[in-house]
C-alpha cells in the first residue's frame, strides 16, 4: 500500500449492477486500494434485486482492498436512489428490492398524483411530481399488489440505508436519498405524515433522517468486515447527491452523468418545485438542493442498439434524417413509463452506423432538453458542460453531447466520482470539513475541455417533431407492462 499522508476514508457505490469500494486518502484524495463486485438485476417486466447480493459484494468489494480497509477510520455508502426495500422484523428482506427502473407502479403514481392535489400540489409539498420511480409509488404497487407482503413488513430503507444499516446497526438514511421518496417534504424537511397515510405507511417504519456531517453510527462487530471496531460510518447518500460532492460542485454548474440512467442536474440554493414533472426537487447531501432530471434510457440502451446491430460501440457514422427513440425501459423524461423505442426515417440507404448514432442523439436530446428547466436563472449558459459517468470517456457520448448542446465539454480525469463524493462525506464527518470542500481540494473535477462546436438545431428540432407527432402512440402503450 502507498503510504498515506493522512487518515483513509472509505468511499462506497452501490450502484445499479455493482458496487465498487475505493479507499482514499483524506489529505490527498489519492486513491490507495479499491474494489468490485457483480450485482445481478432481473428481466422482464419489473426490475428488482436480492438485497442481499449488495451485502456480499461490498463484503467482497473491501477484502479486495486488503489491509488498506482495515486501517480506514470512516466509511460511507452511496447507493442507487428510490429502490424499494422490505425488512421483516429479523432485518431479512420480505421480498427482492423494487429498483428505480421498474415501472409497474406508473398507474399508481398518475393515481397519487391525482388523489392528493394534483402536480402543482406535489411540487410544492415534496419539491417533486413522483413518476414511477419514485419510491411512494413502489410502495402503493407492492400494498395493491402483493399485500401480504406489505403486511409482513417491519421496515423500509433505501439501498443505502440498507446497507448503512448493516454497517451500523441503526435505522438511518440523509436527506438526499430521502427526498426521491415522494413522502419527505422538502418545503419542511420532514417526513409527510399524510402523504404515508394516504398510501398506508407506518412513519415508524422509516429510518432516522441523520443531518448533513452527522456520524450515523460507528462499524458494529463483524467477522464478515475488515474494519477496525469504532469505524465512523457517515450518513451517506443517493448515487447522484454523491457524485456532486465528489465533483466539489457550486452552484449553478451544469453536469450531465451518462450511466444505465441518465441525469442532468446542478446545485441550486433555492428549493426547486418544476409543477411539470421533468425536474425532480431534490436535496443535495450538504444543506443545498440538486434539481435534477433523470432519463431511464441511456448507456445501456444504447449498448443495446449497437449489440442488435451488431456494431462497436463507438462504430456511428453522420446521420441522413433517420430518428430513433431508444426508450427500451420506458422512460421518465419525457414521462413515458409503459413506452417502446421507436424509429422513423428508415431509408434503403440507411446505414447501420446511422441507426447508432440516431440512438446516441436521442438519449441526448432527452437530457439536453431538460437542462434548462435545471439551470436557475443566475447559472452561466455557456459554462462547460462537466460529462461523467461511464459514457463520458466514450468519443461518440462527447460528440454527440457537444454537437447537440452547442456548449464546451469538460471531462473529469477522477474516475468513479460516486465513490468518491461517499469518501469525501467520510472525510468530512471525520475533520469536520465541507465534503464538497474537501473534494476541490482533490481537484476531482479537473480535466481536459473540448471547445464548442455550433449546435446541430436541425437535428434537435427534428427529434422533437417526431416525439410530440409520435405522442400518442408512445402513450398508448403505459397500460402495456
Amino acid at each position: 500500500m502507498s503510504a498515506a499522508e493522512g487518515p483513509l476514508v472509505v468511499g462506497v457505490d452501490s450502484s445499479t449492477q455493482s458496487t465498487k469500494v475505493l479507499v482514499v486518502d483524506a489529505a490527498t484524495g489519492q486513491v490507495v486500494a479499491s474494489g468490485q463486485a457483480p450485482h445481478t438485476v432481473s428481466s422482464g417486466a419489473g426490475r428488482e434485486s436480492d438485497p442481499r447480493q449488495w451485502w456480499d459484494a461490498l463484503c467482497a468489494a473491501l477484502q479486495q482492498c486488503g489491509d488498506a480497509a482495515h486501517e480506514a477510520a470512516a466509511v460511507s455508502v452511496a447507493g442507487q436512489q428510490h429502490g424499494l426495500v422490505t425488512l421483516d422484523g429479523h432485518g431479512e428482506p420480505v421480498r427482492p428490492a423494487l429498483l428505480w427502473n421498474d415501472v409497474r407502479s406508473a398507474p399508481q403514481a398518475r393515481r397519487l398524483v391525482e388523489e392528493l392535489g394534483g402536480p402543482k400540489t406535489w411540487a410544492e409539498r415534496t419539491g417533486s411530481v413522483p413518476g414511477a420511480s419514485f419510491t411512494v409509488t413502489k410502495w402503493a404497487w407492492l400494498a395493491e399488489h402483493e399485500p401480504e407482503a406489505a403486511r409482513s413488513t417491519a421496515a423500509v430503507r433505501l439501498p443505502h440505508d440498507y446497507l448503512t444499516g448493516l454497517l451500523t446497526g441503526l435505522a438511518t438514511t440523509d436527506r438526499g436519498d430521502a427526498s426521491g421518496t415522494g413522502w419527505w417534504a422538502s418545503a419542511t424537511e420532514a417526513y409527510d405524515e399524510e402523504v404515508l397515510a394516504h398510501v398506508g405507511l407506518d412513519p415508524a417504519l422509516l429510518p432516522r433522517v441523520v443531518r448533513p456531517g452527522e456520524v450515523a453510527g460507528t462499524v458494529r462487530d463483524s467477522h464478515e468486515l475488515p474494519f477496525s471496531k469504532g469505524t465512523l460510518v457517515a450518513p451517506g447518500t443517493g448515487d447522484n447527491a454523491a457524485a456532486a460532492l465528489g465533483l466539489g460542485l457550486r452552484p449553478g454548474t451544469p453536469v450531465l452523468s451518462l450511466g444505465t440512467s441518465g441525469t442532468v442536474y446542478a446545485v441550486a440554493r433555492q428549493r426547486p418545485a418544476d409543477p411539470s414533472g421533468t425536474v425532480a426537487g431534490f436535496a443535495d447531501a450538504r444543506g443545498d438542493w440538486l434539481p435534477l432530471a433523470c432519463t431511464l434510457n441511456c448507456t445501456l440502451a444504447v449498448d443495446r442498439v449497437a449489440a442488435l446491430l451488431g456494431l462497436d460501440r463507438e462504430a456511428v457514422e453522420p446521420g441522413t434524417g433517420v430518428t430513433l427513440l431508444p426508450y427500451l425501459d420506458g422512460e421518465r423524461t419525457p414521462n413515458l413509463p409503459g413506452a417502446s423505442g421507436l424509429l422513423h426515417g428508415l431509408r434503403h440507404d440507411t446505414t447501420a452506423g446511422q441507426l447508432l448514432q440516431a440512438a446516441y442523439d436521442g438519449a441526448v436530446h432527452s437530457l439536453l432538453g431538460a437542462l434548462d428547466l435545471v439551470l436557475d436563472q443566475d447559472a452561466d449558459r455557456t459554462a462547460p458542460l462537466l460529462l461523467i459517468g461511464g459514457g463520458a470517456r466514450g468519443t461518440a457520448w462527447q460528440q454527440t453531447v457537444r454537437r447537440l448542446s452547442g456548449r464546451p465539454v469538460q471531462v473529469p480525469q477522477a474516475r468513479e466520482l460516486v465513490a468518491l463524493g461517499a469518501a469525501a462525506q467520510a472525510a468530512g464527518v471525520l475533520t469536520g470539513e465541507d465534503p464538497a470542500a474537501v473534494a476541490r481540494r482533490w481537484r476531482t473535477a479537473d480535466g481536459p475541455v473540448l471547445e464548442a462546436v455550433e449546435r446541430d438545431e436541425e437535428t434537435l428540432n427534428r427529434i422533437s417533431g417526431v416525439l410530440s407527432d409520435a405522442a400518442p402512440l408512445l402513450e398508448r402503450g403505459t397500460g402495456s407492462r
